[in-house]
């Protein structure tokens, strides 16, 4: 969530059924995408450093050495990117650190974690978190909030993916007071292939884009949807989803696959004041090349309010 090379490897791969546990989702542990290929492991077994502003947390997420960088109380940025290098941990400290007005890319790197960390308001054209041509990520137990006072192009996407990457698990995250939520493939003219895995988060008044897909495979299982009020899972241009045991609560158009030519497998979902079209494109994604445990949608929105976002898991 992406070279052709790339998933037609993937897709044979995912012949393999995979383990769905049945017992409570693991609150503090990787699954998913990010997982495979050697793992993400971040800054693990480098120096630490605790930063509090922004020219320090620039400098200390840069280079590819291992590196796991807290962040002290909210940083302000100036409406550019912070890049961060490869094998990295930026973790926010406590319950209210992070970064606004700016955010954070990963452009050709691998092996990142972004957790614990409140994310806000970063001025088009700069995204909360982009990947760009990255790999194994995994962006965990953050917050993402904006505002829907403005017009839908003012803020860019709260997280972004686009440009082949790969290997990415986002779980039990809080997006909220947002347009264009999360992109994955950057247009459709690309021809990328993107795929990644979404577990256990909170989208909650937000617009549109819960995620947005072309091309590649995603993974979306035990997530709460509230209030969306154009589309949530948007599957487009030969898109691979698989989406089950989440909770759409008043969203329209919860799973989009008609308009733009996606396909979508939907399973032990809930929907209430909600509509599924009746006409969704069904596909052939039915198992994913890890185990994991998808909590039943009926414990989605009690399991993913008391356990998502920044200030739960506090630690590496």
């Amino acid at each position: 969530m992406w070279t052709n090379l790339f998933v037609t490897a993937l897709l044979a791969t995912l012949a393999l059924a995979g383990v769905i546990d049945k017992r409570a989702a693991p609150v503090d542990q990787l699954v998913g995408f990010a997982s495979q290929n050697g793992g993400t492991t971040g800054g693990a077994g480098g120096s630490t450093v605790t930063v509090t502003s922004l020219a320090a947390l620039r400098s200390a997420v840069a280079g590819t050495s291992p590196k796991i960088v807290k962040v002290s109380g909210i940083i302000q940025g100036d409406g550019e990117v912070v890049e961060v290098g490869s094998h990295t941990t930026v973790l926010g400290v406590g319950s209210n650190s992070g970064l606004t007005g700016g955010g954070f890319r990963v452009k050709k790197g691998t092996n990142v974690i972004f957790r614990n960390l409140r994310l806000s308001k970063s001025p088009k054209p700069t995204d909360l978190i982009e990947l760009q041509t990255a790999t194994n990520i995994w962006v965990d137990h953050n917050t993402f909030s904006s505002d829907l006072d403005h017009d839908k192009d003012f803020y860019d996407g709260q997280l972004d993916m686009n440009h082949g990457t790969d290997f990415v698990t986002v779980s039990w995250n809080v997006f909220t007071e947002h347009y264009k939520t999360s992109l994955v493939g950057g247009s459709d003219k690309t021809g990328s292939e993107d795929s990644g895995h979404l577990s256990h988060n909170v989208f909650s008044n937000v617009n549109s884009r819960t995620p947005s897909i072309r091309f590649g495979t995603a993974h979306i299982y035990s997530n709460y949807f509230n209030n969306v009020l154009d589309s949530g899972v948007d599957s487009r241009v030969g898109a691979q989803t698989l989406i089950e045991n989440n909770v759409f609560n008043n969203v329209k158009n919860p799973i989009e696959t008609t308009l733009r030519g996606g396909f979508a497998v939907e399973r032990n979902n809930i929907y209430t004041s909600t509509t599924l079209d009746s006409d969704m494109a069904v596909g052939t994604l039915t198992s994913v090349p890890y185990s994991y445990t998808a909590d039943a949608a009926s414990s989605v929105v009690s399991i993913v309010s008391a356990s998502a976002g920044a200030g739960i898991v506090t630690t590496i």
